[in-house]
């Protein structure tokens, strides 16, 4: 469609080139007629020309990132374990699922959720609402110890950001509410108004890494997530959550990947948890990530491991659709020498990296699950305690 609308600007430039030219009264009106006709046109054509490239650049956004080359090419079966840590909780009982133990305790309310917004909604009580609180405010701390900026996010985006981000907010299978007449959506992630930071900015290098911690609501779908594997907390469409979300230069993301991984254990591993950290497989990932770290718990009372974090590495993706950039400056080279300045004015596409330091609602099926006693109670892990008022164990009821 451009090069229509190029052939219409050369007639259109050669029609007022002869309208300049010696010519009869007759010959005149009809250049002028031509002239208005090609206008016409003209408007015509770049209109068509700029839908159909806002409808390129939108299929062209569907495309996902390339896959790193370790990665283990398959299905989530074919995910590859990098490591163990900690070891399974042993009971002398047998243990009780986080349903079981959210009932006996008065700390879970799928009822009072069902009857104000539907499935797949809780209302946390007692102990659990001050968990909720607790972990978050652990995580945000930890997280601004290690260098992040804790942030609060608007929990509505607008739909473009989505979509640049790397999530398709139409569709059968959407993850993503939408808001009716309104180009906003509710965010599923704080990874996406994070990434809204550092859109359409030029950095400099000196300010890589940029690291960003932010405490948001989430909102997903859940579409297609029936089953057992999903019941209790393990799928909600609301939760809260911790993200980091990093803008950096391409050199730096690789290690960083392995530094939001460390970061992670550290998190859980102070917890108590078991877990296992697993390399995610290529038909695991979702559109943005070139590698996916993901840890999963053991979570005693549902009998399985279960997913509560993950770390992914999305080069320049995003970088590139966000326009994220970041100026080059000197610095020495593998060879010992000094990279030359950049040319006046050049950049770069910068990488982004993203990762879960805390998942509310996995968390706390982990810590029920885990540490859970045999009359019924729920030791509080040490380092939340000073969140909790001292609060040691969660007690049930007399």
């Amino acid at each position: 469609m451009d090069e229509a609308a190029g052939e219409l600007r050369a007639a259109r430039n050669a029609n007022a080139k002869a309208a300049k030219g010696k010519l009869s009264a007759e010959e005149r009106r009809a250049v002028v007629e031509a002239g208005k006709q090609l206008k016409e046109q003209l408007v015509s054509a770049e209109a068509a020309a700029a839908v159909a490239e806002q409808a390129l650049q939108r299929e062209g956004q569907r495309l996902p990132n390339m896959t790193h080359p370790e990665a283990p090419v398959g299905g989530e079966e074919a995910a590859a374990e990098l490591r163990s840590v900690g070891a399974p909780a042993e009971f002398a009982f047998p243990p009780a699922d986080h349903l079981a133990l959210g009932a006996a305790l008065g700390l879970l309310d799928f009822d009072a959720g069902a009857r104000a917004a539907g499935s797949k909604f809780v209302y946390l009580r007692k102990a659990a609402a001050l968990l909720e609180l607790a972990l978050c405010s652990w995580a945000l701390q930890r997280a601004a110890a290690a260098g992040f900026t804790p942030t609060t996010t608007p929990d509505l985006v607008r739909e473009s950001l989505l979509e640049k981000c790397g999530f398709q907010p139409r569709g059968d299978t959407t993850q993503v509410y939408s808001v009716r007449d309104s180009p906003l959506c509710l965010t599923g992630t704080a990874e996406v108004p994070l990434a809204a930071v550092a859109m359409d900015c030029v950095l400099a290098e000196a300010e890589l890494p940029l690291r960003l911690a932010a405490f948001g609501h989430c909102f997903r779908t859940e579409a297609g997530a029936a089953g057992s594997a999903g019941r209790g907390l393990y799928r909600l469409h609301q939760f809260s959550k911790v993200e980091l979300f990093v803008v950096c230069t391409p050199e730096q993301s690789e290690a960083l990947l392995d530094e939001l991984a460390a970061f992670e254990e550290a998190l859980f591993t102070d917890l108590g948890l078991h877990f296992k950290v697993l390399d995610m497989p290529t038909g695991d990932l979702g559109a943005p990530a070139y590698r996916k770290l993901d840890m999963e718990a053991w979570l005693p009372g549902l009998g399985r491991y279960g997913e509560i974090s993950s770390a992914s590495n999305c080069t320049d993706y995003q970088a590139r659709r966000l326009n994220i950039r970041y100026r080059p400056s000197s610095r020495p080279t593998a060879a010992g020498g000094e990279r030359p300045p950049a040319r006046k004015g050049a950049t770069e596409f910068c990488h982004t990296l993203n990762a879960t330091a805390c998942a509310v609602p996995r968390l706390l099926i982990a810590i029920l699950e885990t540490f859970q006693q045999a009359d019924g109670s729920v030791v509080v892990p040490q380092v939340l305690r000073p969140f909790m008022g001292g609060l040691e164990v969660i007690q049930p009821p007399q």
